[in-house]
């Protein structure tokens, strides 16, 4: 089987691991740590990192730093992995589905003035599949409306819009290094501010509400465990030294793709804006079955029975069971969102992909075009 994701563990990943265990600093604390936040927050040309336990706690931290209350009312996009409204969820505040841009897959910035209300008080603009989202627009609309700005880059390591690497044009910004990331700990994450009074408290937050100024065990807040560990850092270290080289692969993977599935009828990709560098992240098709002759599904199970992964994109956030109820009391419709979601599919990608199997997948799709 050809699987979906491998993370590639190829450099001094196992080096790094063992002289973290050596130095017995395994736990939150470490040289390990000190160097990874240091040098992702220069990738990131932000002036700060913080690294958290995973993407998820990331973004939790991010909306706790920004001191979001419940009943409030924040902007994101319907097409995105489901912690991003489950992050809202935690603070009791309420997730707004808006729909996203035919030719980014991000949210609609054209969208976003007809969600707001006087209970809006920000945007979680998802730079999906790799693709940032059109920060200017969004940051636009943010600023007349008075809105805070989380990017949510778990997919989307050194991204670049119109120059700039997502993550250093918001007020914060989150990532996650899951397993089938570009960068991997396995699990991990990391947010990224230009504000230390933003930094320090989420520094805090995230270490049990300490106040080390005030004593080693003084916690004048009630925070949370989200601490990355040395172990992890250390993994994360030697990812970075390789970032280039990975993400170059993978560049060259999707080219082989879309070179090879070009011309198939029904087979779209997933469109990027001129303005867009995006990061090659999972490869994306969507299936037309009027044009394809079978429908996305019938596409998976038939590459899988030929020993190929595949993945479906996400569900839309709104046919998600928790918020099924509170997107039908929204009302809003949200067709390109919908359509992505039952016609998208991920196909394998990751560095050790070889030529021989990217001829395998794309054969396989067109022979399943002829059948």
């Amino acid at each position: 089987m050809i699987p979906v994701a491998i993370p590639d563990l190829s450099g001094n990943e196992e080096r790094y691991v063992t002289d973290a265990v050596r130095s017995t600093w395994v736990s939150s604390s470490g040289a390990f740590l000190e160097r990874f936040e240091a040098e992702f927050a220069a990738r990131c040309e932000t002036q700060h990192c913080l690294s958290a336990a995973n993407g998820t706690v990331a973004l939790h931290l991010a909306l706790l730093a920004l001191n979001v209350q419940a009943g409030d009312e924040v902007l994101m996009p319907a097409l995105t992995y489901i912690a991003t409204a489950n992050a809202v969820r935690y603070m009791g505040a309420v997730p707004v589905f808006v729909d996203v841009d035919p030719n980014t897959w991000c949210i609609d910035p054209t969208k976003l003035a007809a969600a707001i209300t006087n209970r809006t008080t920000g945007i979680i603009p998802v730079h999906i599949y790799g693709h940032p989202a059109d920060m200017d627009a969004i940051n636009a609309v943010a600023k007349q409306h008075g809105l805070w700005v989380v990017e949510d880059a778990a997919e989307a390591h050194f991204a670049k819009y119109k120059g700039r690497t997502v993550g250093s044009m918001s007020d914060i910004a989150t990532f996650s290094f899951f397993g089938n990331k570009v960068l991997t700990s396995g699990e991990g994450g990391a947010v990224t501010f230009n504000d230390s009074s933003l930094l320090d408290h989420a520094r805090s937050l995230r270490g049990q509400g300490v106040d080390i100024s005030q004593g080693r065990y003084a916690h004048p807040i009630i925070g949370y465990n989200y601490r990355l560990t040395n172990v992890a850092a250390a993994l994360l270290c030697a990812q970075l030294e390789r970032a280039d080289e990975m993400i170059s692969r993978r560049n060259a993977i999707f080219s082989a793709y879309e070179e090879r599935l070009s011309g198939i009828p029904g087979i779209g990709f997933q469109p990027v804006a001129h303005w867009a560098q995006r990061t090659p992240w999972l490869f994306c098709l969507t299936v037309d079955k009027a044009q394809f002759g079978a429908t996305r599904d019938d596409l998976a199970i038939y590459l899988h029975k030929n020993e190929v992964e595949t993945r479906p994109l996400f569900i839309g956030l709104h046919q998600q069971i928790p918020y099924r109820k509170l997107a039908a009391k929204q009302g809003t419709p949200l067709p390109v969102s919908e359509r992505l979601s039952a016609t998208g599919l991920n196909l394998p990608t990751f560095t050790a992909l070889s030529e021989q199997q990217i001829d395998k997948i794309c054969d396989l799709i067109r022979a399943k075009a002829q059948c």
